[in-house]
């Protein structure tokens, strides 16, 4: 739970993008004399955290729909916290937020850092002084910052537009290389598959080919291509040539050209014809997710009802610790509750040894916060308690933008919350069972059954069409992507019957096999020479 992973390939993106959103409206407050207010400010500033993976058409949409959510957060508890000061009313609104922000996040999959950061803005703000004349201006300090926030993360696509899905097709086909190089059948080839058909799926999703105009993003698609049909077919792969192409996406020259063939050609139809098929609306998966809804309501509350019935006098870090907990099943949540813990405990130190530089003025502690949100970022891909060390202290020192607080008090009453939100949340996780979690490993194991049945009718014809077998071919690759995403979720789980594993594993290799079927009959498997050149790179 606790081992280090690799960093990011993009990790200093978001890094740099919380410094500059963050300082300059800190930095402005603070000549004003009216650092006070810097916790309405860093509410629209850590909006720029969101969305570093998307294409910048699709990030400026996501962006401009966190901001809506964030704002509207803030502005639901201003207006409770104007309401009432009854502490029981606030956490009771705080889990109800809390429990909406998450199913939200999950459903639209909007990524890191999901609904985390919206429930510590919401829930601090609960717990601060308030009227409702102060509302309006607190507000459109938020939005201010967040239109800053916006701009700093829209502002690499000036110099180089198609950055996100360079990376994503450079993730796929490194994923890719590290299949091939198993031939199908070396060790742990099951999950290098599992993560290069996830990777291959977000390259896509990356890559809206239908709407493309420039002619970089076709050789993109073409290059994806290469790593799906290396999916398809390991043995016949050249993982060597696939991470010379991804190496040279990474840097900022041409688009390596994986070449022009009438069987990519017909790959790219087979794309463009399921981008125009209809998707299934984001509300649709709400259902599925009221288990973890219902967990994270019912475990902030209780958290907050803890807090209180302890005298902490900021509950809302108990809530926060728990609404942080909670992951796609109980054993993921467990670990997180355990990184967690030690994240922040050993960032409560970290807090007692920066808070006396903190002290010695206004910009020390709006530099050393600035300096822990970087820390924050750089760190929190790696492992989620790395990161947490940077971000506790940061949070203990928000509280110091009003005015210094006793640094021992701080410190107690925040590791005495984090233990008491993680133990409260993982309890609730217990408590409520996600029955569910198996009938939709059912649901699943269906939908790769009837996208396999189609390709394989589409196989057995003499003549098939070759878009419609494109995007069947297409559909079966998402549908195994995500039954494994299913049925780790629900291996996770407990207190339910018995998962499907040998219906599962039978079907992933039946999948598989019309997979490789489908790309052979289309003639997009190119085998590979003796030189190291596939056939099609030796024609004349």
């Amino acid at each position: 739970m606790l081992r280090l992973g690799r960093p990011s390939d993009i990790w200093f993106k978001p890094a740099l993008s919380s410094v500059v959103s963050v300082a300059p409206p800190n930095l402005t407050l603070l000549a004003l004399g009216r650092l006070d207010l810097a916790m309405y400010t860093m509410a629209g500033s850590l909006c720029a955290l969101y969305a570093h993976n998307r294409p910048y058409a699709a990030r400026a949409r996501v962006l401009a729909w966190v901001v809506l959510g964030m704002v509207g957060g803030l502005a639901l508890s201003l207006v409770t916290a104007s309401l009432t000061r009854d502490p029981v009313v606030l956490v009771a609104v705080g889990a109800l937020m809390a429990a909406a922000q998450k199913a939200l996040c999950d459903a639209t999959r909007v990524g890191p850092p999901g609904n985390v950061v919206l429930t510590f803005i919401s829930s601090a703000s609960l717990f601060a002084p308030q009227t409702l004349g102060q509302v309006p201006a607190h507000l459109a300090l938020a939005l201010a910052a967040a239109a800053w926030a916006w701009l700093v993360c829209m502002a690499p696509g000036l110099l180089r537009p198609h950055g996100p899905e360079r990376r994503a097709t450079a993730q796929a086909l490194n994923a890719a290389a590290a299949y091939a190089a198993t031939r199908g059948t070396g060790d742990g080839h099951a999950r290098l598959r599992a993560a290069a058909a996830a990777a291959v799926q977000a390259a896509w999703q990356a890559l809206p080919v239908a709407g493309a105009r420039a002619a970089s993003r076709r050789d993109l698609a073409r290059l994806v291509i290469r790593a799906e049909v290396a999916l398809a077919a390991p043995a016949d792969a050249d993982p060597e040539r696939l991470r010379t192409w991804a190496r040279e996406l990474c840097g900022s020259g041409p688009v390596p050209r994986a070449g022009e063939t009438a069987a990519a050609t017909d790959e790219l139809l087979g794309v463009h014809a399921e981008a125009g098929a209809p998707h299934r609306p984001w509300w649709s998966r709400l259902g599925p997710l009221a288990p973890i809804a219902v967990r994270t309501a019912l475990g902030c509350a209780l958290a907050g009802y803890a807090s209180l019935a302890l005298g902490i006098g900021r509950p809302y870090w108990a809530l926060v610790t728990a609404a942080s907990l909670y992951q796609a099943n109980v054993m993921l949540t467990w670990s997180r509750g355990v990184q967690r813990v030690v994240g922040n405990l050993v960032g409560v130190l970290v807090f007692a040894a920066l808070v006396p530089l903190a002290h010695t003025g206004g910009l020390a502690l709006v530099l050393v916060c600035v300096a822990l949100n970087f820390g924050a970022e750089a760190l929190m891909g790696r492992n989620y308690w790395l990161g947490s060390i940077c971000v506790t202290p940061m949070a203990l020192l928000v509280t110091e933008f009003a005015g210094q607080h006793p640094a021992g008090e701080l410190m107690t009453e925040r590791a005495v919350d984090t233990v008491v939100g993680a133990l409260v949340g993982f309890v609730a996780a217990v408590a409520v069972t996600n029955r569910r979690a198996g009938d939709r490993v059912g649901d699943a194991l269906t939908a790769v059954d009837r996208a396999r049945e189609r390709a394989a009718r589409l196989l057995a014809e003499p003549r098939p069409d070759r878009t419609a077998l494109e995007s069947a071919r297409r559909s079966l690759a998402a549908a195994l992507v995500e039954l494994r995403a299913t049925a780790d979720a629900a291996a996770g789980e407990w207190w339910q019957r018995a998962l499907p594993q040998e219906r599962v594993v039978l079907t992933e290799q039946s999948a598989h096999r019309t997979l490789a079927a489908t790309v052979r009959r289309l003639g997009l498997h190119a085998p590979v020479t003796s030189t190291g050149r596939t056939t099609e790179d030796a024609r004349p």
